[in-house]
């Protein structure tokens, strides 16, 4: 008995000393695409438009806006999205804990009590077997080693799953941020450029009864009415459009925030003053770039989870083995606990499914996948520095549009404050002026949609810099100085 013990101990301990973890190693591969030198260096920039510094966490801030900080502040803190997003994450923190205490200790208590009719024959006797309340209590212990890794391997993938979770999160947070900022600067553009309309379709009306004036002076003809007439119309059929944009903008922060459009913070609905960013953007360097891009933490966390299955699935081809004991007590019920009754064993276990039906394809399929997430990730990667690259591009052909517009707009005021000097000199008509005067009003709203247009393009250069987000925890309560 003692040299079988002994032979178990000694089995064991050769177990234990071919300890060995299954799989691959994850490391970031060296032809990845985030390790290609031309993506790590400084972005095409213009220095004229922006500034190779960090991007602030809370870039929002830049607007030094306190309406748009309390829009942002409040869907930080209620929007669905963002809810959605903290759920799948406690979730993946939970199979982390669940991965983390598979394998190691594990115990049991077993108590039954049944009359029972035992069959004789199975005893090996002719004869029948008394009826008996028999009782049954154990308890059980056991340790499962993890000899070949696959409990770690399994430790790693739920880790590397949570944190790609948290970077889902991350990107749910910018992206929620941005269609704030996109949202409340659209409900000011709309009520902005509606004023400017306003503003033209009165110029209209004058324009067009003095040429009604005029024709019933037997100075004009009903041609110049009509078309003047028709400008007018034309005019006025736009105004409803830009109340749809106010509307459509109040009914997305509504949806963002969770809160009915007359819960929003005071002002919201008559701002008509586009936030501006009176500094250049800070827009960093690629290698930041691709380290602050919640995308490209997830898709590399997908890889390393996808590595560490593939030791998984490497493990399923090898037995597993554990020790254990039990000790209890099994009979008649006025017998339990007496030395008849009482039984205890201990000893090693060794459970071993032979590797046949499809278990190497599994690990053949572990390894696909993770090529396929080395794809993926290249794939982000490159899809980052586009949009970025792309983003700087029309932000700065954007501004050139819109200072060439600016100058214009120079250029018409000049023109329709002279014009108007010698309309009051008795040197131009009065209808003279009053075109001058449009074609001003008309550059206006030209001017204020390229505005427009760069406050919106600020917003999605944001987006796809990561918006600074370089962790999961929230930065709405933390204001940082431009």
């Amino acid at each position: 008995m003692k040299a079988a013990g002994g032979l178990v101990t000694v089995g064991l301990g050769l177990l234990l000393s071919a300890c060995q973890v299954v799989g691959p190693d994850y490391q970031v591969p060296k032809d990845a695409a985030v390790q290609r030198a031309d993506l790590q260096g400084e972005l095409p920039i213009d220095a004229h438009n922006v500034v190779s510094a960090p991007v602030p966490a809370d870039w929002w801030r830049l607007y030094r806006d306190p309406r748009l900080d309390q829009l942002v502040q409040q869907a930080m803190a209620s929007n669905t999205d963002l809810r959605v997003a903290a759920a799948n994450l406690s979730r993946a923190r939970t199979q982390v804990e669940q991965a983390e205490s598979a394998g190691g200790w594990s115990g049991g208590v077993k108590l039954g009590a049944q009359r029972l009719q035992e069959s004789g024959e199975a005893f090996l006797l002719p004869e029948k077997v008394p009826v008996a309340n028999v009782g049954d209590v154990a308890l059980t212990t056991s340790y499962q080693f993890d000899l070949f890794g696959t409990l770690q391997r399994g430790i790693e993938a739920a880790k590397a799953n949570a944190d790609a979770t948290q970077a889902a999160a991350d990107t749910a947070r910018i992206t929620v941020v941005a269609a704030v900022v996109r949202a409340y600067t659209q409900v000011c553009a709309a009520n902005e450029e509606r004023e400017i309309a306003e503003h033209s379709l009165e110029l209209q009306s004058q324009s067009t009864q003095l040429i009604q004036r005029l024709r019933d002076a037997g100075r004009g003809d009903e041609t110049q009415v009509t078309r003047s007439l028709t400008q007018f119309k034309s005019l006025r059929a736009e105004m409803p459009r830009y109340e749809a944009a106010r509307q459509a903008g109040l009914f997305r922060l509504s949806m963002l925030l969770a809160k009915p459009v007359d819960q929003l913070p005071a002002g919201t609905a008559s701002c008509h003053e586009l936030p501006r960013i009176a500094q250049l953007l800070p827009v960093g360097d690629g290698a930041t770039l691709l380290k602050r891009r919640p995308d490209v933490r997830q898709a590399e966390r997908r890889l390393a989870a996808a590595t560490a299955e593939i030791g998984v699935a490497t493990g399923q081809l090898y037995p597993d083995i554990s020790i254990g004991a039990t000790v209890g007590t099994v009979g008649i019920l006025d017998h339990l606990g007496e030395s008849q009754t009482n039984r205890w064993g201990f000893g090693p276990l060794l459970t071993w499914s032979v590797p046949t039906n499809g278990a190497r394809a599994r690990v053949h399929e572990a390894e696909a996948v993770s090529q396929g997430a080395l794809a993926h990730f290249d794939g982000v990667v490159l899809n980052a520095i586009r949009e970025t690259q792309t983003g700087l591009t029309q932000y700065a052909a954007l501004l050139q549009r819109r200072d060439a517009l600016a100058d214009a707009e120079q250029s018409a005021q000049v023109a329709a404050d002279q014009t108007h000097r010698f309309f009051q000199a008795g040197r131009a008509s009065f209808l003279a002026d009053l075109q001058a005067t449009r074609t001003y009003t008309d550059v206006r709203a030209q001017v204020a949609l390229a505005n427009t247009q760069v406050a919106m393009s600020q917003i999605d250069l944001f987006l796809a810099l990561g918006g600074g987000w370089e962790s999961g925890r929230t930065q709405a309560a933390k204001p940082t100085k431009p």
